[in-house]
């Protein structure tokens, strides 16, 4: 029989010689495992018991560990993916803070009256840059606050002053726009209150 040209680790599959001969596989001694074995049989079985136990101890330790490492692994993975939709979230809040004026300026632009026709057609351009710049803001998550005729609510509006005696208010005027990004109030509208039903 030809020899084997390198070693290859005992399986339950034949192994193949260069010249593709099937071999079947020894099975490991016991002094190919490194245990010394009395002779006395009864003695050898009580030492392959033991050192069968011992392995399974092992093996069982290291698959705790290993289940471990996963599940720390799994959590940190998680935890970064937090982390990092946190941070793309408050930049992005950062960058639509610094764009409010501008919209603020567009709509003070916008109630202008146009008298002439070049008023119009840089007024229509003015709406139109505006509509365009909320498009884009409204895909990355940006809302307008609802407000005339909607019921004053704290949490989505400021009110500049509220009519006395009444316990229930509608928002009468918005006097500046508010918004949302993915539904955290970046800015409240501020609004003129009348008395409810």
């Amino acid at each position: 029989m030809p020899e084997k040209t390198e070693e290859m680790p005992e399986t339950s599959e034949q192994l193949v010689t260069e010249d593709g001969a099937a071999v079947e596989p020894k099975p490991p001694t016991a002094e190919d495992l490194g245990i010394d074995l009395p002779d006395d049989p009864e003695r050898a079985v009580e030492v392959l018991l033991t050192e069968v136990a011992e392995a399974r101890r092992e093996a069982t330790g290291f698959l705790d560990d290993l289940k471990r490492v996963a599940a720390d692994f799994d959590n940190y993975r998680k935890r970064t993916a937090k982390e990092s939709a946190t941070m793309l979230d408050r930049a992005a809040e950062r960058v639509v803070e610094r764009i409010l004026p501008v919209l603020d300026t567009f709509d003070a632009a916008i109630k202008v009256e146009a008298k002439t026709e070049g008023e119009q057609g840089i007024l229509a351009g003015m709406i139109n840059t505006r509509e365009q710049l909320l498009k884009a803001l409204a895909e990355e998550g940006l809302e307008v606050i609802p407000t005339v005729g909607e019921p004053f609510d704290p949490n989505i509006h400021e009110p500049v002053g509220a009519p006395p005696g009444s316990t229930s208010y509608v928002v009468a005027e918005e006097l500046r726009r508010g918004y949302r990004l993915r539904d955290r109030v970046i800015r409240a509208a501020l609004v003129l209150l009348e008395a409810g039903e």
